[in-house]
Order: structure tokens, then sequence, then C-alpha cells
């Protein structure tokens, strides 16, 4: 299940004799996306992307995802013939499995790889608390996914598939989100901890290292996060329906 929420960085597009993206040195994603947004439109990347981040790098919170999408659709509205929808699609799920999340609304259910969505309805009337460990690192895709074949994570994947669809059909109120199955890919014990300080559901986002708590109420959530403070970079946030 992919969610978007209020913790986001800033991308702008404009016009320029060349591409430039500037604001983030790191970058690599937003500058690919130009290149083959331009090859897929026959045209020259004549954009300046600016970045200003808010997003951890390498958190497993999309940010880099986030903005390569967001580069795409602001890029292609000012071609003269824009790439239809199912196009821009293809295009960013070639860039990353979860690229084409932040083209659509609301929360989305990955199949396949990831790329392939379907909305779900769901409650978006709570309290985010991420955080990201001190000394968190990394680990690449490619090795989680790995690691995940090595011990087996394969078997019984149509028994979880039938649980997690069982699991979707009975939210009604954001307490059942508790009900979704945990991260097979990775476990933190910063989700017990955020179960602790009072969170109804915790677990890894993505592959991690960012740990995510869901609460009912705002004071909670502060607490939560004051109290986890030391651990790491900490965020109060909430979910966002529109990209």
């Amino acid at each position: 299940m992919l969610q978007r929420v209020d913790l986001g960085d800033r991308i702008a597009i404009a016009r320029a004799p060349e591409l430039a993206v500037t604001g983030f040195a790191e970058d690599t994603l937003v500058r690919c996306a130009l290149q083959r947004l331009a090859r897929d439109a026959g045209v020259e990347p004549l954009w300046r992307a600016t970045i200003l981040k808010r997003i951890p790098v390498t958190a497993g919170l999309g940010g880099g995802s986030s903005d390569a999408a967001t580069a795409l659709r602001l890029a292609n509205e000012t071609l003269e013939r824009p790439l239809p929808p199912a196009d821009l699609h293809a295009l960013a799920a070639s860039l990353g499995a979860d690229v084409p999340l932040f083209l659509t609304d609301g929360p989305q259910l990955g199949r396949g790889d990831g790329s392939e969505l379907t909305p779900l309805d769901l409650p978006q009337d709570y309290w985010v608390v991420l955080v990201l460990p001190d000394g968190s690192r990394k680990i690449s895709t490619e090795d989680v996914y790995r690691r995940f074949d090595e011990r087996g994570g394969g078997a019984g994947a149509r028994d979880r598939f039938a649980e997690l669809d069982r699991a979707l059909a009975g939210i009604r109120r954001p307490r059942d989100l508790a009900a979704l199955p945990s991260n097979d890919l990775a476990s933190s014990p910063l989700a017990d901890e955020l179960r602790t300080l009072g969170a109804f559901r915790a677990d890894v986002s993505g592959s991690g290292p960012a740990v995510y708590g869901l609460f009912h109420h705002r004071r909670a959530a502060l607490a939560a996060r004051r109290a986890l403070a030391s651990r790491g970079r900490t965020w109060l946030t909430v979910p966002v329906w529109y990209g």
C-alpha cells in the first residue's frame, strides 16, 4: 500500500537554454527523467529544474521518486504536445517502480513490481510520526530483495496477498489500518517503541531505514515525537490525497 504524506520536496521547472538541475548536487533521477521525457516527446531537454530538499535522502520515503515524477509532470505541461497519461506513467515506471505513484491522487495499491496501481479509498484522518534513526544506513533495493529471496520470503506470497486484500476490504476507520500485514522487507525495534508510545500501527517505510507510527490524536503523536527525538531525525506529518 502506498500513501503520500505532507512532507515533500519542492520542485520548480522553467524553460532554459540547456538542461540544468540545481539545488541538490546529488540528483541523478530528475535529470534522467527530463532527458527521457525529451527523448520520448522528440524535443530537446531545455529545462532548468530547481530542487528544494526536505525529504531525507535514502530513507525509504520516496523522495527521489516524488522529485522525478513532479519534474516529469511539470515539464510535460510545458510541451506543445504533452505525452498522454498512459505514456507518462510508462516513462515514470521505467525510472523506478514507485515513481508512477506520484502522478496519481490518493492512496494506491501497487502490484507486480509496484508500478501497477489501483486506487484505494482509505481513511486520511490520522497523524504520522516519522523517525530516521541516527547512524542508519540505506541498503540498496537490490540487496534488500536479494536478502528477502535468500530467507525464502517469497514462500506463501499468495496467502499474504489474500490477507492484504481481506484487510483492505475491512478498513473503515484509521484504527483498521492496524490489520494490514507487516512489512515483509524490513523490520525495526523502533516500530515496537512507537506502538508502546500509542501508535495504532507502526512499521518500516519501504525498505527502510525510516520508520512510521500512526496516531489518532496530535497530542499523542507530538509526545511520541518528543520521546524519540534523541534517537534520530523526526517529523510530524499527515496523509495527503493530492500530489
